[in-house]
């Protein structure tokens, strides 16, 4: 070989060498990419590393919220968005909006966060939005074709092993199937090592950090999806979730053989469009836990209504037979599910100009509502209530009414009935899911309310139609007739920052008969409360319900006719919301304006204490009238013992209080 050719073959090799060189560095730059959006006062950053998997943190000024989590989804034929992921380009915006938010806490929203839309070879973006307030992320898929979803990752990993209130799934009637749940749990504290083992947990639950901060974990939008469980990680510092796979084989079982229970379930989560938005994965994150008990996030992530025309609905509070066991007296009939006990209702409606009244099981077959019980003559109740402007809702289980959903809604809003409280869904499987929204949409052609009972939490269709006015998925009162150990108004005191961030609550308050803690027990027909008179009256003020329960017995209601005024004044739906302060698990004190008048509520757990109430959120200048019901002397004994007194107060008014153990406070301002 010459010196020519043996220079030219060294100086080839130096350029491959550079060549590859270049590409290595090119591929590794392109491999690992680095993202953040600020939310946009600067408090809150989303950090998103790009690499073999795709994660996110979040931190609050110096503070780790979320450490490094990985994130993706599983479709078929193996392919994992996410994994190895290939960017194609990012896009940032600014959004600064308000919307109207009709049948809510507050007339109107404030809508501000920055945006990130990280979009990906193989048709999928990640999409992450930071607000003042929190976080939230979700994936979009662009795909020409159906997919089917096999699996999500949703990892929630933390640098310290910080303590926790999780709800657990404890429901047993079917215990070979944790996903079948009421979606009703106190909340457990412990440790994140401490997660009970072998056991899943449901949204929202609260994570407590150090310098008083906070985070509740929530997702929103929800639809044509599952709902999301998490599980204890492998490495005991965090989280996983878990989904309910999607049914393919379904059976009567539970309460009265009326719920459907999943005998086999595929492989996957759920056949679905190919272009679509999924649900958002979300993190409040609070300095102080007041700013909890007043959040938007849910209602900032969901959908616009889809009703066009919102005037027929009507919020307001019913009068509930059930949790009083149709237990009236001072009569000349036999009390019962009859025309003659429901025109007893109606009537005490109607004097105390209470919305509606609801039909509870037993006014139809379970298992076929159009098939009436003989001792109830609904269409003379129907014009016995519009006669007296009490409008009349049903009760129906979901299985009950799906056998042909718009069949019987045509029929009971053609006999000129106002709404339907479904029961038993008991599962938040994708096909459940969907369920809700086709019940939503059919009850909206009819123009009928719903309240959904025995529910998963809600995540958002409340806002796109408006005319489901209620959720349960709650632990509420009427477990105090079968529950002699849990402790209400701890969970009173708890749920206000965690599962009303989720929605309004069918939680039915309204306990005249009232008890402190050593002396409550069960009673079925003469159901009592645990805390005072004036817990339960807060409570119409602290707990959102756009169509909210008054749950005890017209009878005993008529005989405590003082707080049956004074409940019935209050709205159930609100222009302005001030969450004045708590503590979680503690107390806590929020105050709501519609119109010109505010409604404020205050309790506290077991806990006696002093509570101040700061009125500067009253107009400056101007005197008001407060109507206030406090805590009796005595009501650490006799917990239906109270005080009403009536004082002017102006926003300079500081006033302090003794709440009772288990105690209340509750006023009108005007």
């Amino acid at each position: 070989m010459n010196l020519h050719n043996l220079y030219g073959l060294k100086n080839m090799k130096k350029i491959l060498f550079s060549l590859f060189i270049l590409l290595f560095n090119a591929s590794f730059s392109q491999k690992i990419q680095d993202f953040t959006v600020a939310s946009p006062n600067g408090k809150i950053k989303i950090s998103i590393v790009i690499d073999s998997k795709i994660t996110w943190s979040v931190a609050h000024e110096k503070d780790l919220i979320l450490a490094p989590s990985a994130v993706s989804l599983t479709l078929d034929q193996n392919e994992v968005l996410g994994k190895n992921a290939t960017l194609l380009n990012s896009k940032r915006e600014k959004v600064n909006q308000t919307f109207e938010s009709p049948f809510y806490k507050k007339s109107s929203v404030k809508n501000q966060y920055n945006l990130l839309i990280l979009n990906f070879k193989n048709d999928f973006s990640i999409e992450y939005r930071a607000f003042d307030d929190g976080v939230a992320y979700r994936f979009i898929t662009k795909k020409k074709k159906d997919i089917t979803v096999k699996a999500e990752e949703v990892s929630l990993n933390f640098d310290q092993d910080y303590n926790t209130l999780m709800p657990y799934v404890r429901d047993l009637r079917n215990p070979k199937d944790p996903y079948i749940s009421s979606f009703e749990a106190q909340y457990e504290n412990k440790k994140i090592s401490e997660f009970s083992k072998d056991t899943l947990a449901f949204l929202p639950f609260l994570i407590d950090f150090k310098n008083h901060k906070k985070a509740v974990f929530l997702e929103a939008n929800l639809e044509d999806y599952p709902g999301l469980f998490v599980t204890n990680s492998k490495s005991k510092s965090g989280f996983e979730a878990r989904f309910s796979k999607y049914p393919l084989q379904e059976t009567n079982g539970g309460f009265n053989n009326i719920n459907r229970l999943i005998t086999e379930r595929a492989d996957y989560l759920v056949k679905t469009k190919g272009s679509r938005t999924f649900p958002w994965r979300a993190i409040v994150i609070s300095e102080n836990d007041a700013e909890l008990a007043n959040n938007d996030m849910v209602q900032k992530l969901s959908e616009p209504t889809k009703i066009k025309d919102i005037s027929w609905i009507k919020p307001g509070k019913v009068a509930w037979d059930w949790w009083n066991d149709w237990n009236i007296y001072n009569i000349d009939f036999k009390a019962g599910i009859n025309t003659q006990t429901y025109k007893y209702y109606i009537d005490f409606a109607s004097k105390n100009k209470v919305e509606y009244v609801v039909l509870d099981e037993g006014w139809s077959l379970e298992d076929d509502i159009m098939k009436h019980n003989p001792n109830v003559d609904l269409e003379a109740l129907i014009t016995y209530g519009k006669e007296r402007n009490v409008g009349i809702i049903l009760w129906s289980s979901w299985m009950a009414l799906t056998k042909n959903t718009a069949g019987i809604f045509k029929n009971y809003a053609d006999l000129g009935i106002k709404g339907f409280k479904v029961d038993f869904l008991d599962r938040d499987d994708a096909k459940m899911v969907n369920s809700v929204y086709d019940i939503a949409e059919k009850a909206a052609d009819y123009k009928l309310l719903l309240d959904f009972h025995g529910m998963y939490k809600p995540t958002g269709i409340q806002r796109t139609f408006p005319n489901i006015l209620n959720f349960e998925g709650v632990k509420g009162l009427e477990n105090n007739k079968w529950t002699p150990n849990d402790d209400v108004p701890l969970y009173d005191c708890s749920i206000p920052f965690i599962r009303m961030m989720a929605g309004p609550m069918d939680y039915t308050p309204g306990a005249m008969r009232n008890a402190t803690k050593s002396e409550f027990k069960p009673s079925h027909s003469n159901p009592v409360s645990q805390g005072t008179r004036s817990h339960q009256l807060a409570l119409y003020t602290i707990f959102e319900a756009p169509l909210q329960m008054m749950a005890d017995s017209p009878t005993i209601y008529m005989k405590e006719q003082e707080s049956t005024d004074f409940i019935a004044k209050i709205p159930t739906v609100f222009d302005e919301t001030v969450a004045l302060d708590g503590e979680v698990g503690k107390f806590v004190s929020i105050a709501r304006k519609k119109a010109n008048i505010w409604y404020l509520g205050a309790i506290t757990n077991w806990d006696s204490r002093g509570i101040t109430i700061d009125f500067s959120f009253l107009e400056k200048g101007k005197k008001f009238q407060a109507e206030i019901f406090s805590d009796g002397f005595n009501a650490d004994k006799a917990a239906q013992d109270y005080k009403r007194e009536i004082i002017t107060v102006d926003s300079t008014s500081k006033l302090t209080y003794r709440l009772a153990s288990g105690g209340g406070l509750a006023m009108i301002i005007k």
